[in-house]
């Protein structure tokens, strides 16, 4: 448990259950909770005034909190990890949900990785409300195309397909002054001599052959070349990930306030910023089973007030080589998520091997 939690540990029993009452009411309908409502729900009998008090008190440790337009309580940030961490009770994926799962990765095209990843997300965000997003290795695949476009007279993209039939496309910065020529110069070059190789082989290859490669073709041809390679090829850990986010229109859906639209757009900005979301992900690669990141114990989503449900997928050696998982609001249902993002990691796994 957080560390932060150690002392909420001597909580008695009754102020765990109308706690737990609290949060779990909170989860379901997404607003303040007053003692009237927990009374209603509690297997023993108390009245308002007594559960108010309790309420005080953990109001006092910091498990609560009054928004100024109510007198119900919502849960604290610290309140949502002792719950999970403490009073949540998870249980098995019901056979509805995971008969879905399977039938959605499952049915994607086994001999294309990014078919069963994109199928996994995409089911992830649909049976959560919520958006779901998937991290995974970039595929290191065998060249069967190579083409460079102009797009203006300072931007082109790169254009490559696989052996699997995997297409993949990346924007670069294009030299001044560069000939439409140039591009079919580049474009002939690479593809007579490495059609048939991976990427990493086509990279090793191009950093003992540019000396070579700026005799045989023109200054401005090399660069692009070399330009376009380097989009393919960095020293960042990120740059060797491929991000998947599915769902984010579900982030809308259930606005009902001015602040939870902000707090959604907010949500959308950190997801774009791919960097340090794939960071984020990154730590679940180093642990087992799912880890829960609530609120602003991320500084990604410390502005948002969102929580991220994720958990690790192995290959055929048990090698952790991904992560998948549902991103949404803090009173994203856990009971219900933790274990379906648990089964669709394994499902996941399962495929690949």
């Amino acid at each position: 448990m957080d560390e932060r939690l150690s002392g909420l540990a001597g909580l008695d029993k009754r102020s765990r259950e109308i706690f737990r009452r609290l949060v779990e009411t909170y989860l379901s309908t997404g607003g303040p909770v007053g003692s009237r409502t927990i009374s209603k729900s509690l297997p023993m009998s108390l009245s308002p005034a007594s559960i108010r008090n309790v309420m005080t008190d953990l109001e006092a440790i910091g498990l609560i909190t009054s928004p100024h337009t109510s007198a119900g309580r919502l849960p604290t940030e610290l309140g949502l990890r002792f719950f999970v961490d403490a009073l949540l009770e998870i249980g098995n994926i019901n056979e509805d949900e995971r008969s879905q799962i399977e039938a959605r990765v499952s049915g994607a095209n086994r001999h294309r990785i990014d078919d069963v990843l994109t199928s996994a997300t995409n089911m992830l965000s649909g049976l959560s409300q919520c958006a779901g997003v998937l991290m995974a290795p970039k595929i290191n695949m065998r060249l069967k195309h190579i083409e460079f476009v102009k797009l203006d007279a300072e931007r082109g993209l790169v254009i490559l397909v696989g052996d699997d039939g995997t297409v993949e496309n990346r924007i670069m910065a294009l030299p001044p002054g560069l000939l439409p020529s140039s591009l079919v110069a580049a474009s002939n070059y690479l593809g007579t001599r490495f059609i048939g190789k991976t990427l990493s082989e086509i990279q090793r290859s191009m950093k003992s052959e540019i000396q070579l490669l700026r005799r045989e073709i023109d200054e401005l041809t090399a660069t692009v070349v070399e330009e376009g390679l380097v989009n393919w090829s960095s020293d960042a850990p990120e740059s060797e990930k491929t991000l998947i986010v599915r769902g984010r229109a579900n982030l809308i859906d259930d606005i009902d306030a001015l602040q939870d639209l902000e707090r959604v757009r907010s949500l959308l900005d950190d997801l774009e910023t791919k960097k340090d979301l794939i960071r984020l992900l990154g730590m679940a690669e180093e642990g087992e089973g799912v880890r829960i990141f609530i609120g602003s114990e991320n500084k990604l989503f410390s502005l948002s007030g969102s929580s991220i449900i994720i958990a690790p997928y192995r290959d055929a050696e048990e090698r952790v080589v991904g992560v998948l998982g549902v991103i949404g609001p803090t009173r994203i249902n856990y009971a219900r998520i933790i274990p379906m993002v648990d089964y669709t990691a394994k499902m996941v796994s399962r495929l690949l091997s």
